[in-house]
């Protein structure tokens, strides 16, 4: 669940309880010999994917070996293995079943010998030998689906992806969607403010904080196109649970031409799908600061063409910084069903998101000289200032503000993939989202400067303390109790985007033509309120305190010292539109050539509140003796616009070469940009940041070890940066260069993950991947 909690997991009797939630299905039962089989006469490779969903067995082959051969057209049903014959029949192409229930297919000739050492050597990137893990979809290692559709070996692939399965996702990030990306080579995470609102950064890519290079896309769609708003990142709309079937990423190369053009990072969150075999599981864990969260999901069939999945998760908690309520508390479901037709499939999807979580933030510590000790009675792993005593107030403009609300997200996501084979190697792919909700942020920020006594806080206000009291109760405190300032900020974002991504891919021999039509139109209806600032106690779950000076000034109001310094009332949409085209070239076995062009329109408009150019200094109430709303920041009711319109090409150019079945090297070069969103414009820049990057790689595949080596170098120009000083926000723009190498691998997998990995899974058309085993 966390890093710093034991996390106990209990799976007792959860086999039992998922039955009787599938109306009495049976989890883990072993397949009936007879299948419900539907496949098209189609793409070989395509053909073999379809059947191994709709069998819900495991197909290893070698793409080289099935490359330009056509399946026959198989209807009704029948045992696997004749289901698989007939598919395969005037192909010149056989099947054996291995020891562990997979079935691989092999030259025809070396079928009748049933030697599986023998087709070892047609197809050397398989091991029929392993034992499958079951009810696990394992993930793809050396065979993966290029960004365009087409598939190829990880060795094959001129640019660096990652693939992290169900397990290690599982481990890496519940407590975070953003910490599942601590597996990516080159992708840095800074997660302490929560579960959300990450920093994540991106080799070479320079940014301020938030994630400005990251895109986050389920299902191959991105469902927020905005990769950071302030006080908003893709991580805040999805979380990691038990129906995401693996995390896929892609950096850098062809990452700037597919979906929404990202030069960064694309990471594409894959749900689970049923298969004619239903499975299920239920998981209970807990952690030793008290949180309490449950997993689970079912899937399986619905006919013989037709499968679902449904599942998700609860959790509950006071936080690992303990706020004396609940601080953590909600949930997500997600389901699908999938249709495979004839000649294509369709898949639907939904998934709600209500959860909210604390907005982690700093606390007081002592610094002696470059070391940092903890304060005194605040323990530095689970004080917080928040407390029962702050969690609800009122501020000067009468809102009133609950800090339970944290950082939260209350979505609506619906969408859906469409694949449909027309005939002469011509593909239809279309990929839609639809989300709605909710994204607000609601925190006690402190306000930078170390606690000192009350006395000493009086005297910075020019005078001496006439009283101080609780603001809670009305008791009197000490002059000599330790004080600190906090504001009370809240940052509310109601969110709206539709997507689609529209392909037609053309294969003829080895070569493989992609064209697309990418749309999205996206919202954002912004109310801001930062400052605020309370006077409080220096201690774990502060209180709030009432201070009055003894020449009769009011220094606070329910322990509110100051109002808002910097507020919002703004709507914004924004609209893309691009058109992308790839050509990926297999000259020979060795050898494999690609290159693409986009170009993008990015609009924008939006309207925004004037802020009132002076405040009474007496405050809204007229009093000067009031010094709590003296000088607060007030909309004036009057509005100003923004407008935006540019465009940008984007290109790119890769070369790989297999110097051995295991041994290969690539180098790329790649063309993307980035527009200004709603928060960049809003603070007056429209610059479009230009990123140039060259890539070259090497890498290494055997039985022993899978090994990824990647030099980029990276030059930008126009960087836009926005962090928030003194209440409001500062903007900054400027260049950059980049130079690194980073690494990849993994060795010593079981024979289970080794058989597992070689699985051909379909990638959507708008995000590579390949794995990075655990």
């Amino acid at each position: 669940m966390t890093s710093i909690g034991r996390t106990v997991l209990l799976r007792g009797m959860m086999m039992t309880a998922l039955a009787l939630g599938a109306g009495g299905i049976p989890i883990g039962v072993t397949a009936q010999a007879a299948v419900g089989v539907r496949i098209a006469r189609q793409d070989m490779s395509t053909a073999l994917l379809a059947f191994s969903r709709q069998s819900g067995k495991q197909i290893l082959f070698s793409p080289t070996l099935v490359r330009g051969k056509t399946a026959r057209a198989v209807t009704g049903r029948m045992e696997v293995g004749d289901a698989l014959a007939t598919i395969l029949k005037g192909s010149g192409l056989g099947h054996k079943l291995t020891p562990s229930g997979a079935y691989l297919i092999v030259d025809a000739q070396d079928q009748s010998t049933g030697d599986v050492a023998t087709a070892r050597a047609v197809a050397p990137t398989q091991d029929p030998t392993a034992t499958q893990a079951a009810p696990e979809e394992p993930a793809p290692d050396i065979v993966v689906i290029g960004t365009a559709g087409a598939g190829t070996r990880r060795q094959d692939a001129a640019f660096a992806v990652t693939t992290i399965d169900s397990t290690m996702a599982q481990r890496l990030g519940t407590a975070s969607t953003a910490e599942v990306l601590r597996a990516v080579p080159g992708v840095s995470t800074e997660s302490s403010g929560g579960k959300t609102g990450a920093n994540i950064f991106v080799r070479g890519y320079p940014s301020g904080g938030d994630a400005e290079y990251v895109t986050f896309q389920t299902q191959g769609v991105p469902f927020f196109p905005p990769p950071t708003l302030s006080f908003l990142e893709n991580t805040q709309l999805i979380r990691i649970d038990e129906t995401i079937q693996r995390v896929e990423a892609v950096r850098g190369g062809t990452g700037a031409l597919f979906s929404n053009g990202q030069p960064g990072l694309t990471v594409n969150l894959v749900q689970r799908e049923g298969k004619q075999t239903p499975a299920g599981l239920l998981k209970l864990s807990g952690t030793d600061f008290g949180e309490f969260r449950v997993d689970s999901y079912v899937s399986g069939p619905i006919d013989d063409s037709t499968t679902y999945m449904v599942g998700g998760y609860y959790s509950t908690s006071r936080g690992i910084r303990d706020a004396q309520f609940e601080a953590e508390r909600g949930g997500q479901i997600t389901g699908n069903i999938r249709h495979d037709f004839d000649r294509g499939s369709i898949l639907l999807f939904g998934r709600y998101l209500d959860d909210r979580g604390q907005w982690l933030l700093p606390i007081p510590v002592v610094q002696d000289g470059d070391k940092i000790r903890e304060y005194p009675g605040f323990d530095a792993g689970t004080g917080t200032l928040v407390g029962r005593d702050t969690r609800i107030s009122v501020r000067n403009d009468g809102s009133r503000v609950d800090l339970a609300d944290g950082r939260s997200a209350k979505t609506y996501n619906l969408g859906g993939n469409f694949d449909y084979d027309l005939g002469s190697g011509i593909t239809v792919r279309d990929r839609g989202s639809w989300m709605e909700g909710d994204a607000d942020t609601i925190g006690l920020v402190p306000g930078g400067t170390p606690p000192i006594t009350a006395a000493a806080y009086a005297a910075g206000k020019g005078g001496t303390i006439g009283s101080l009291t609780y603001a809670t109760g009305g008791a009197a405190a000490s002059p000599n109790t330790a004080v600190v300032e906090a504001g009370l900020w809240s940052v509310e974002k109601h969110i709206q985007a539709f997507v689609n991504d529209f392909a037609l891919e053309w294969k003829s021999g080895g070569n493989t033509l992609t064209g697309g039509v990418y749309y999205t139109r996206y919202k954002s209806r912004d109310r801001w309120n930062l400052g605020n600032s309370m006077l409080l106690t220096a201690e774990p779950n502060a209180r709030r305190l009432n201070l009055t000076l003894a020449d009769g000034r009011i220094v606070t109001r329910d322990g509110f010292s100051g109002g808002s310094t910097f507020k919002v009332n703004a709507r914004y949409t924004g609209e893309d539109v691009a058109g992308y085209a790839v050509d990926e070239l297999q000259i020979t076995d060795k050898l494999r050539i690609d290159g693409g062009v986009r170009y993008q329109h990015h609009s924008v408009d939006g309207t925004l509140e004037n802020l009132a150019g002076t405040v009474p200094a007496a405050g809204a109430d007229g009093n000067p003796l009031t010094l709590y709303d003296n000088g607060d920041a007030q909309l004036n009711g009057t509005f100003r616009t923004i407008r935006y319109r540019g465009d940008a090409w984007s290109w790119t150019g890769g070369v790989n070469y297999d110097l051995t079945r295991q041994i290969g090297a690539f180098v790329r070069y790649s063309r993307g940009n980035s527009f200004p969103f709603f928060d960049n414009l809003r603070d007056g820049i429209d610059v479009a940041p230009q990123v140039d990057s060259y890539e070259g790689g090497v890498k290494v595949s055997t039985g022993i070890a899978n090994l990824y080596a990647t030099l980029f170098h990276n030059t930008f120009d126009g960087l836009a940066t926005t962090v928030i000083t003194s209440g409001a926000p500062i903007a900054s723009i400027g260049g950059a260069k980049a130079t690194g190498v980073e690494f990849e691998g993994s060795c010593g997998r079981s024979p289970a993950s080794r058989s597992a990995a070689r699985r051909r899974i379909l990638m959507p058309s708008t995000a590579t991947s390949s794995p990075m085993a655990a």
